[in-house]
């Protein structure tokens, strides 16, 4: 469980991004976070993540306060910021040094969703003695970065999965290969916070939506799956009646 306790923060003194702010997420699921531009979302993820730290409020993965920052914690974890880079070194190197941090990580699988966004031999990259593709990191496109960044996180297998504009810099087949890659890599137990504006790259992924405006939610349910909905119709919907006081 994810709980958002009347968290306040500000990057300066002048204002607060989000200001006694609170939402809980108590059941496994992808959740789609939606806002217009400036309503704070990334903020929220790092803040969940401990990589900034609220004025006042909490924040709790499962009881234990993420602020903390704890092994326990971090080690259930793990965030794909919307923009990154990665070392010019071979992947099976760069796990080398990230496994540890992850007890409960799984090669196979990380291999099983390379393979399933075709990464397995980009570049003319060979496999190792382990299966693991030798591919050089530093010489990826950003899409190719995302793709192998995205299967490591779901590799990770960590209790909370935050994922930041996600099939921003992807091509439409990738995009497609996304939402295979989390619905095929994603634990039964997980959660995994989906923040982007790209609504109509998610929507068929979702199990739950949550918008948010101005230090508000406005919205936070459970997808109906046996009714398809167009979340940026939604998203529209649900701002303007918020507007109107409705």
């Amino acid at each position: 469980m994810l709980k958002i306790e009347n968290i306040t923060y500000g990057y300066n003194a002048m204002h607060n991004v989000l200001e006694n702010f609170s939402l809980s997420y108590e059941e496994p699921g992808i959740y789609g976070l939606l806002g217009k531009n400036g309503t704070g979302k990334s903020t929220l993820l790092y803040l969940i993540m401990g990589l900034l730290r609220p004025k006042q409020g909490e924040i709790t993965l499962n009881g234990a306060n993420t602020q903390e920052r704890l092994p326990e914690s971090l080690q259930e974890m793990f965030i794909v910021p919307e923009e990154y880079n990665l070392p010019s070194i071979p992947l099976p190197d760069y796990l080398k040094v990230l496994r540890p941090f992850y007890p409960n990580f799984d090669e196979q699988l990380m291999v099983k969703l390379l393979q399933e966004f075709d990464m397995l031999n980009v570049n003319g990259a060979t496999l190792n003695e382990n299966g693991i593709p030798q591919i050089n990191l530093g010489a990826l496109s950003m899409g190719q970065k995302k793709k192998v960044y995205m299967c490591i996180a779901l590799a990770a297998r960590t209790k909370l999965l935050l994922m930041d504009e996600p099939t921003n810099g992807l091509d439409i087949p990738s995009k497609s290969q996304f939402r295979k890659v989390v619905a095929q890599g994603m634990r039964d137990d997980q959660i995994v916070v989906i923040s982007t504006h790209q609504v109509r790259d998610v929507e068929t992924l979702l199990d739950h939506v949550t918008i948010i405006e101005q230090n508000a939610v406005l919205l936070n349910e459970k997808m109906n799956m046996e009714e398809p909905v167009n979340l940026e119709e939604l998203f529209i919907q649900t701002l303007t009646k918020a507007q109107i006081g409705g």
